[in-house]
């Protein structure tokens, strides 16, 4: 088994099996783009089972995704996909860039989630493009276009039954998607904190990787508290 890719999260390897692949969690942190970036043992094991739970959760609800099984504390098997160059953003309530970048405040409750496209290119800093930019950089076609959205809603909508169940609010999160070896689309990549912005209902608290981004508390004790709310429902 050979080390295909590393990024700032992940490594992924080769397997036995030309369609499967292995990915193990770093016990790394970054932000702002690798700007900040630390070493916190227990996280890759954390984003491992928080993103195994998820993703099982969500395959009883319908959505397809590279997921294979958790293989252990930081691996998981998943198959092989071609990814997507976009961030797929759905947001539901404002905060984080759109506060920045629209003025909406922080907080503000949208009147229906929408789905954002982000070009996943670092020399660019993944910039925000439209529907017309997709196409024209070659990314995918009006079709394509359709189900990553409507993919990505009906994942917001299965996120937030979850979320919800623990008491907490979905306030956005960021996907990626991949196609197989029969074109399907899938989603890819992980469902984590580290990807999504979670706020507690009652006290507003983040339960995400804001935590390390402002430096407001402990990201490895706000990420297991997370995981025991999935494992207790």
């Amino acid at each position: 088994m050979s080390l295909l890719y590393e990024g700032k999260a992940k490594r992924v390897f080769s397997t036995e099996q030309p369609d499967v692949l292995r990915i193990e969690y770093k016990d790394e942190v970054t932000a702002g783009n690798g700007a900040k970036k630390d070493a916190m043992v227990g996280k890759g094991r954390l984003n491992n089972q928080i993103t195994s739970h998820i993703f099982e959760y969500i395959k009883k609800e319908g959505v397809d995704s590279h997921f294979v099984q958790q293989l252990s504390e930081t691996e998981q098997l998943v198959k092989a996909v071609d990814i997507v160059p976009l961030e797929v953003v759905v947001r539901n309530i404002a905060a984080g860039s759109i506060t920045k970048r629209l003025g909406f405040e922080k907080g503000h409750v949208f009147d229906y989630p929408f789905v954002e496209f982000f070009y996943k290119n670092d020399d660019l800093n993944d910039p925000l493009i439209t529907d017309d930019h997709v196409k024209l950089l070659g990314i995918a076609d009006d079709t394509t276009i359709a189900q990553l959205k409507e993919q990505a809603l009906r994942i917001n909508q299965a996120l937030i039954k979850l979320m919800d169940e623990m008491g907490l609010a979905l306030v956005d999160f960021k996907i990626e998607f991949g196609v197989d070896r029969e074109g399907q689309l899938l989603l890819a990549d992980e469902i984590s904190p580290d990807t999504c912005r979670i706020w507690d209902k009652a006290t507003q608290e983040n339960f995400d990787k804001d935590v390390y981004r402002e430096d407001t508390g402990s990201l490895i004790d706000t990420y297991q508290t997370f995981l025991n709310k999935l494992e207790a429902l």
